[in-house]
């Protein structure tokens, strides 16, 4: 415990890492106001019976959409549309890279092909953008905030109904979301660069974590009542969620170790008869190299049916659709189970270069014992690699529908997202990356203030 509560004060002591603490801090705090500004246009006043329809008629999709943009989706903020263009710009781009040739040689070039790619999906997310902006403006004036409705007239500042009105609110609402979305991939970079832990990942922890206040008080003022079980049912609910958590963890940091031999030649002494020396390393593959994305991945197809539901005329499409409505319900939380573990192996493939692997262990004089280096040592990987990775889809599909199960089990619908998905992938990762970075940075100084004082040691000495 006493080591607990002096690590703070070494941090602190610091003066790089508690600048760049400072750094991150202050950039995630412009972005958390920011997401309260709502777009020109929206009474911020009349917003107020908006969230409150929002939250009692949302049946959890729209709150997981909500969570990664920290509520600004719910407030109709300038930050609605978030960092998720950015990401799904992002995801396009990784694929691309697969299939395009001209993309493959880029990632290959360096530091100057990096560069491009990321000019690429920075000029893909603005178009990302200008596809998003509309839809959501328009899902805002019709289906969230219907301009139509009495009880929502006091919302808007500018009369819609009107052409010139509507052309305005639509021209300035697309510009301004589009720009929100750049100025937060803006405030991603410079957290990145200057700041501490990856930009992007910290902006959307701070969106989920910004509900978890809310979320947590809801559910104890809910149990505390006499017929909901009281206090012991709450005690139980939090060690259910501690165990979840380090079950995260754990899979998380799950690693498959495949021992490597480094061969390297060199001569003795008399510099006649070679010798060799073999170095004892490892490959270390994750059981989820995939992390959240096949759960984003899932998530992104199941949105289709709960999109179109209301457009579709034919009665049997309709009823078909209506079974996967419920994201509480069973049928869609097989169907988001099953495409879990199938995106899991798809992404898991893409991304992890098994060919790649083989020859540059194979041209750093390394081999796996008893595997021939080149092909024999990449299906050997490969094998390794389908082995570890079914187990590991079937855990992360069984993170992805907790919080459907938990749901159901009585806990409320705000907490019970903190009980798996995305939400509790992203914030684990995240605070996992975090506190490595920190310790990283710990090591270092120690390691400078010993060297500094051997130094002394040996001037005093002489």
């Amino acid at each position: 415990m006493n080591n607990f509560l002096m690590f703070f004060p070494k941090i602190w002591n610091i003066k790089e890492l508690r600048k760049k603490i400072i750094i991150t801090v202050s950039l995630l705090l412009i972005y958390r106001f920011g997401s309260y500004i709502p777009i020109p246009g929206i009474n911020p006043l009349g917003i107020s019976d908006f969230m409150e329809k929002f939250n009692s008629g949302s049946k959890g999709l729209m709150q997981i959409l909500s969570s990664f943009t920290g509520g600004a989706f719910n407030r109709a903020s300038i930050f609605a549309l978030g960092i998720m263009p950015y990401i799904s710009a992002s995801i396009i781009v990784q694929l691309m890279c697969i299939i395009i040739p001209s993309l493959q040689r880029l990632q290959r070039d360096g530091e100057s092909g990096r560069k491009q790619i990321n000019l690429i999906t920075r000029w893909l997310t603005v178009m990302i953008c200008l596809i998003q902006a509309p839809i959501y403006l328009v899902s805002l004036t019709k289906q969230f905030i219907p301009f139509s409705s009495d009880s929502f007239k006091n919302t808007y500042l500018i009369d819609i109904d009107t052409v010139y009105g509507k052309s305005i609110f639509w021209t300035i609402g697309i510009i301004i979301l589009t720009s929100g979305t750049l100025f937060t991939m803006w405030l991603g970079d410079k957290i990145t660069d200057k700041g501490i832990g990856n930009g992007v990942s910290l902006i959307i922890m701070s969106g989920i974590i910004a509900r978890f206040p809310d979320a947590i008080t809801k559910e104890i003022l809910s149990k505390i009542e006499i017929n909901n079980g009281g206090l012991i049912i709450l005690l139980i609910e939090f060690l259910l969620w501690m165990l979840v958590i380090l079950f995260t963890i754990l899979i998380i940091q799950a690693i498959r170790k495949i021992p490597v031999q480094y061969v390297s030649h060199y001569r003795s002494f008399n510099f006649e008869s070679p010798s060799i020396y073999k170095k004892h390393q490892f490959i270390p593959l994750k059981i989820i190299s995939a992390g959240v994305m096949p759960i984003i991945f899932s998530q992104a197809i199941m949105l289709f049916p709960l999109t179109f539901f209301e457009y579709v005329n034919n009665i049997n499409i309709k009823n078909f659709l209506h079974l996967f409505q419920d994201i509480y319900g069973f049928w869609y939380n097989l169907a988001i189970f099953l495409l879990v573990i199938v995106f899991t192996f798809f992404y898991t493939a893409i991304t992890i270069p098994v060919n790649q692997m083989a020859d540059d262990l194979k041209r750093n004089g390394g081999y796996i014992p008893s595997k021939k280096p080149g092909k024999e040592t990449a299906k050997y990987i490969d094998h390794i690699l389908s082995v570890i990775t079914f187990p590991g889809g079937i855990l992360l599909a069984i993170i992805a529908i907790l919080p459907s199960i938990v749901f159901r089990l009585g806990i409320t619908q705000n907490f019970a997202l903190f009980y798996g998905g995305t939400s509790l992938l992203i914030v684990v990762g995240v605070f996992l990356d975090v506190s490595q970075q920190i310790n990283i940075y710990l090591l270092n100084y120690h390691y400078d203030g010993l060297m500094v004082m051997k130094n002394r040691y040996k001037c005093t000495k002489l």
